[in-house]
């Protein structure tokens, strides 16, 4: 399989969340390709396990555990990768789940929007000046969110946090136009995958519909391969068609002058049913 050039041999890969999950799968794959590795998470035991197995099986990996929500962490990880290398790829996976409604507690919606959101802002901050200086090809990888586009209701801290995370990887990837293509930006939308969100919520097994973290894995490299900014995976059960046409109708809410979120309003259920079914919007 063909790759983006930022993943070569002997380059230096960064990647939090990478204990688990997507940011484990991703960190085999990179090490398969010869990259060396920086990985960062804060589940430490976690982290130490994985990094681990990845020596064993020949990988050059260093590992630091990281809360990305703390900007000074963040340096101290760009600095541990600088000296393990030139840095090429940088995937800012770590993430959490929110938990809150419009109400929730000012931890819930402070964590959260850390996390999901100002963790990626401190990463790009952190790594980009020294890509834009350097004469190879890079790539950065935020990993988004489905309900940071479609909005389900309920999740409201988390869906924020994604739809943030949406509109500041769009504005990096048009700044970075000024580098003519040798530093790139990805959005990594992932379907149902199962992971250790997943297992935390008390599923042993994986479901059927989901997918694995490594098929998201070698659709996101496949993606990248081919120069796509937004990696919207699909899963087991749901098709990239019917992506498209849910995404397609939230968009007509603005349109249309349709209410908020009308996918979910009674007024409407109808109408999104035909428009599900292709039949008008």
């Amino acid at each position: 399989m063909d790759q983006h050039p930022a993943i070569a041999a002997d380059r230096v890969a960064v990647i939090t969340g990478a204990a688990s999950g997507i940011g484990l799968a991703v960190a085999q794959k990179m090490s398969a390709a010869g990259m060396r590795l920086v990985l960062a998470d804060v589940d430490e035991a976690r982290l130490h396990a994985a990094a681990e197995d990845l020596r064993g099986q020949g990988a050059e990996v260093r590992s630091l555990r990281t809360d990305v929500s703390d900007r000074t962490q963040i340096e101290a990880l760009r600095q541990a990768a600088d000296a393990l290398g030139p840095v090429s790829l940088l995937m800012n996976n770590a993430g959490r789940e929110g938990g809150g409604g419009i109400l929730a507690g000012p931890d819930i919606w402070e964590q959260t929007i850390a996390t999901n959101l100002m963790g990626v802002v401190y990463g790009v901050q952190a790594f980009l000046p020294g890509m834009i200086d350097a004469d190879w090809q890079c790539a950065i990888v935020n990993t988004g969110s489905k309900q940071g586009i479609t909005l389900p209701p309920g999740d409201t801290a988390y869906n924020v946090s994604k739809a943030g995370l949406k509109a500041f990887t769009e504005s990096l990837a048009h700044d970075l136009l000024g580098t003519g293509g040798r530093v790139s930006a990805h959005l990594l939308i992932p379907g149902f995958t199962y992971t250790g969100f997943t297992r935390r919520r008390g599923v042993a097994e994986k479901p059927a519909a989901a997918w694995t973290a490594e098929q998201v894995a070698d659709f996101m490299l496949a993606s990248m391969a081919q120069g796509d900014f937004y990696i919207l995976c699909p899963d087991n059960d749901v098709t990239r068609a019917v992506d498209e046409r849910r995404i397609a109708w939230g968009a007509g809410d603005v349109i249309e002058n349709r209410p908020a979120l009308s996918r979910w309003h009674p007024d409407y259920a109808e109408a999104f049913k035909e428009h599900m079914e292709g039949g008008a919007a």
